[in-house]
This record gives structure tokens, sequence and C-alpha cells, in this order.
């Protein structure tokens, strides 16, 4: 039986501009990659959408809602496998001063630039978005993606009453 060894949860973002929202990475010496709001789930996370929420806090200062996992991508470790977990989710709102973590104070980690992407597959091709597999179907599917997220904000609230 293969050991899932490492979980995590992104987010492809999109704005109340129906733009996509990403992290352009900048590290010295390499050129520059964009990336989805995310990262590896932790004790204190009670499952990959809690760790989504607590990412997209740490990185953006950010809320979001009508949070669906849209792909799973597996990545082949040395000591078992690694799931990517991979959401479609509205930015509700951000503040880049509230951001935490040890990406934005570690010397050397490069910058951590929060770019807004024209949600087309022109302009989603001209970015290098990590890692390839959510480049791909994010390009297939950006249309679709949205799409989901109209119908969730036309869609009338549940009451859960008894």
């Amino acid at each position: 039986m293969t050991e899932i060894v490492r979980q995590s949860a992104r987010a492809l973002l999109f704005d109340s501009e129906r733009r996509l929202v990403l992290i352009k990475r900048t590290k010295p010496g390499q050129e520059p990659y964009w990336v989805a709001v995310g990262g590896g789930l932790e004790s204190e996370d009670t499952d990959v959408e809690a760790a989504l929420r607590r990412e997209a806090l740490e990185e953006l200062g950010g809320e979001i809602d009508q949070v669906r996992q849209v792909l799973l991508i597996t990545d082949d470790l040395h000591a078992g496998i690694g799931l990517q977990h991979v959401f479609v989710a509205r930015l509700i709102s951000m503040d880049l001063a509230s951001r935490t973590g040890a990406e934005f104070t570690a010397p050397g980690r490069g910058t951590y630039e929060v770019v807004s992407v024209p949600a087309t597959r022109a302009a989603l091709s001209e970015i290098r978005l990590l890692p390839p597999p959510l480049a791909q179907f994010a390009q297939r599917n950006v249309h679709g993606l949205l799409a989901l997220l109209d119908q969730a904000d036309e869609e009338p609230e549940r009451d859960e009453g008894p």
C-alpha cells in the first residue's frame, strides 16, 4: 500500500472582477514563476479546506468562499505520495498588510507578489504557473471554473432548519 506522506491545498482564486489572483515568486538566480495560493496541511488543520482557508489568510490576509475541490494532483515522492488538493474559490476580501508566515520574514526566500491575471487562456499561457498539471488544468478549464462560481452566486441560500 502506498502511503500519503504530504497533503497540500491550493486555490484558483477569482476576485470580484473575475480575475485570477496568484502569487508571483521571484527567487534570487531563478526565473520568476507563479503559484496558486495555498500550502501544506498542518496538524491544527481539521481538513484540506481548513488548510486552504488558513493559507489564504496567511498569504493574502484574505477571506474566501464558494470553495469547491476541482482537481487532485498526485506527486510521487521518495517516501510515498503527495496529494495536492486544488480548489476553485471566490476571494471575498484581502488585506496584504495582514499577511503572516515564514515566506515574508525569512531572508533569501525571494519575493511573494500578489498579482491579478485576466481569466483567459491567452493570459494564462503567458505566465509560468507551477506546477505544470495545475497550469494545464487552469488553461483548459478557466471558463468552466468561472461558470461554477457564477452558478454558486445564483443558487438560493439553503434553509438548514429542522
